[in-house]
């Protein structure tokens, strides 16, 4: 018998199981297909990869700019490309199991079936099978037994009714992710983070991109001054984008589609080699026993407590089945709260779901933490705004990437930093700076005392919140 039992082994499930293995407990993880889950395999990891493929032709592409002369045209192997972010997830992938190996973290192949909650003095019940998506051996099928089962089986994508994918003409982002060639045209559906960075990805590749949005603006849980710099940015770069649309349906030929989209009051059609579906991700709920023991779901996500305990003893849920946001770093850090509440840590906290970043990887960059300005109103805050452009900024001009800005928001009576908006080159890599800042529940005193380095790109950062308060150098 187990200790704590992870069914799921992606970066929720593998991280919580290595923080178990850490405090003593006698830890299996149970994964059908691979280690690493959806993000290490076929999302965050390969698609940054990709990404970083385009950034480079890119830069190859303005070398003048820089002062340096290339001959000849630059062209893209797709193959190359792909086997290149395959090959990034691949050693990730290898490291997992190693790191499985080093915490003494038995690996069970196969898929789970919860069947028993802890009752009566009683250890929860799994049940393994094999899994038909499985290339490799099963350890052993059969019954286990766990005094906590963790349930960090993950999300797919959420499929519009019309717009199935088929994996030819539509595509979601599996598709999308390793494709043979790269399509003259698609229209992408959703503005979400996966939507934008495929929409970033292809254009900078060549292809000819339409974006399609319901709410009225991309990006819609970004502040409202990001989207609007951020979609005058890709319409710059060439890409289409219609907000307040919606797909009607499609029509498909050989090798193409048509799509019927309701914008402005009427119809319009719009020809492309093919769609990427990217309206967001469901949890991972089916066939794994829920129903059958009464674990209450909503809307396709389990339903926790601050713990992430289930409603049902010995039974937990953590990372995207649980529930938005649905980011990698989240599940990983709401996983290690849930094991470390199972052993009574003193320094176990619930998760500030108010302080999660979110990053998303186009070009421009986009990053933000807390309250959006509309959001910080709505919540009844007097507050002070700072605003500093990527445009007078040393390093961004010397790095030729000087399009984009931070915003910073305060509440004005006691200092306290509600949100933090970015736009710009790396910007993913500095919000960093303002999730530590409001955990430590840092002032705007503090920070105005802080002193960051020149030239670098945090300086924006600097700026920003100097002029929050009237006090900016450089602007």
């Amino acid at each position: 018998m187990y200790d704590v039992i992870l069914v799921g082994a992606g970066p929720g499930g593998y991280a919580t199981a290595i923080r178990a293995a850490q405090l003593g407990f006698k830890t299996a993880i149970v994964e059908r297909e691979h280690l690493g889950g959806i993000c290490l395999n076929w999302g965050c990891i390969p698609t940054k990869a990709l990404l970083r493929s385009a950034e480079i032709k890119c830069f190859l592409e303005h070398a003048k700019d820089y002062g340096l002369q290339l001959d000849g045209s630059i062209n893209v192997d797709i193959q190359a490309v792909v086997a290149r972010s395959r090959e990034v997830s691949a050693r990730l992938n290898s490291g997992i199991h190693f790191l499985m190996k080093k915490n003494k973290i038995d690996i069970i192949w196969g898929e789970a079936r919860v069947i028993r909650g802890a009752v009566d003095d009683k250890p929860a019940q799994i049940i393994v099978r094999k899994s038909e998506k499985l290339a490799v051996e099963i350890l052993a099928e059969g019954v286990y037994e766990a005094r906590h089962v963790i349930v960090a089986t993950g999300a797919r994508p959420r499929i519009l009714s019309g717009v199935e994918p088929d994996g030819k003409l539509v595509w979601t982002y599996f598709e999308a992710i390793a494709p043979e060639a790269i399509p003259k045209s698609l229209v992408i559906v959703g503005s979400g983070a996966i939507g934008v960075e495929f929409a970033s990805f292809y254009r900078d590749m060549g292809s000819v991109v339409t974006l399609i949005e319901l709410q009225p603006q991309i990006m819609s849980s970004e502040d409202a001054e990001i989207s609007i710099f951020a979609r005058k940015q890709f319409e710059r770069r060439g890409i289409r984008i219609l907000t307040s649309a919606r797909i009607q349906k499609i029509e498909k030929t050989a090798q193409s589609i048509i799509a019927h989209i309701y914008h402005d009051g009427k119809g319009q059609i719009i020809h492309a080699e093919c769609l990427i579906s990217a309206v967001g991700v469901q949890g991972n709920v089916e066939n794994i026993g829920l129903e059958s023991l009464g674990v209450a779901v909503d809307s396709g996500c389990i339903i926790t407590d601050v713990w992430s305990r289930t409603n049902i003893p010995g039974i937990y849920a953590i990372g995207d089945v649980a529930g938005a946001p649905m980011l990698a770093h989240k599940a990983e850090k709401e996983g290690v709260i849930c094991i470390e509440k199972i052993a009574n840590l003193s320094t176990a906290h619930p998760l500030d779901k108010g302080r999660i970043p979110g990053c998303t990887y186009c070009t421009p960059q986009v990053a933000s933490v807390g309250l959006t300005e509309e959001k910080a109103k709505n919540a009844g805050y007097d507050i002070r705004v700072g605003r500093y452009s990527f445009a007078t900024n040393g390093k961004a001009i010397a790095l030729g990437q000087d399009q984009g800005f931070v915003k910073t928001i305060f509440d004005r009576n006691s200092g306290q930093l509600l949100g933090a908006h970015m736009i710009g080159a790396e910007v993913t890599e500095l919000i960093q700076g303002f999730v530590i800042a409001m955990n430590l529940e840092t002032t705007e005193e503090e920070l105005i005392h802080s002193i960051f380095p020149h030239p670098t790109l945090s300086e924006t950062m600097k700026e920003s919140i100097l002029d929050a308060y009237d006090m900016v150098l450089n602007a």
